[in-house]
Order: structure tokens, then C-alpha cells, then sequence
């Protein structure tokens, strides 16, 4: 099994940055695929991005336009979503996932508890 956890959220004014970071006790955390979603009130989950096993490869859903960046330290076992430029529209629960098999939405197997994001306007 494979669990995660999310820290780094909180209050933030729009324009400001939050470094979320997702921290697994995979015994092997280099095996997945890790991923970001988020989910506001009354909205459906969305893909935010992902990142490949190595870290060579990310993707990005088109909202992100450059503002956020993922990363990974696999000798910590942890992923990080850094998030510059914030505004109010990403408000919400911001959780990491783990795939064995790809970044695609759908493809997750394992799910952190999620981190409340606020952006203030």
C-alpha cells in the first residue's frame, strides 16, 4: 500500500505562492507516476498536473499557464507542486495521487487526504 500526505496549503492574497508538498511511504516511491488534482465546492475534481517516475517528463492542465511547477525528490519520497501567481479560482482541495500505470486522469491508485488552498481576492 501506499500512503500520502499533503501539506503546505493555507491562506493566501491572489498574486501570492504556496509550495504544496506530498509526502509517500511507498517503498519504492521511483515505481509511480505522481500526480496533483484539485477539487472546489460544488465542482468536480480536476487534473492539475503530473510528473514521470524520474521527473524527465511533466504535464500540466492548460489553466496552470506556466504558474505552477511540479517536482519530485524520489530519495524523500516526496512531490511538490509549487504555485506562483495564485488566484482566486484555485481555491480548493489540492490532493496528490500515485499511478502504476500512467498520468491520465483515471489512472490513480492512491490518494492523499488533500490540503485546503484559499486564494483571497
Amino acid at each position: 500500500q501506499v500512503q500520502l500526505v499533503e501539506t503546505g496549503g493555507g491562506l493566501v492574497q491572489a498574486g501570492g505562492s504556496l509550495r504544496l508538498a506530498c509526502a509517500a511511504s511507498a517503498r519504492t516511491f521511483s515505481r509511480y507516476i505522481m500526480g496533483w488534482f484539485r477539487q472546489a465546492p460544488g465542482k468536480e475534481r480536476e487534473f492539475v498536473a503530473a510528473i514521470s517516475r524520474s521527473g524527465s517528463r511533466t504535464y500540466y492542465a492548460d489553466f496552470v499557464k506556466g504558474r505552477f511547477t511540479i517536482s519530485r525528490d524520489n530519495a524523500k519520497n516526496t512531490v511538490y507542486l509549487q504555485m506562483n501567481s495564485l488566484k482566486p479560482e484555485d481555491t480548493a482541495v489540492y490532493y496528490c495521487a500515485a499511478s502504476e500505470r500512467s498520468w491520465y486522469d483515471g489512472s490513480y491508485d492512491y490518494w492523499g487526504q488533500g490540503t485546503q488552498v484559499t486564494v483571497s481576492s
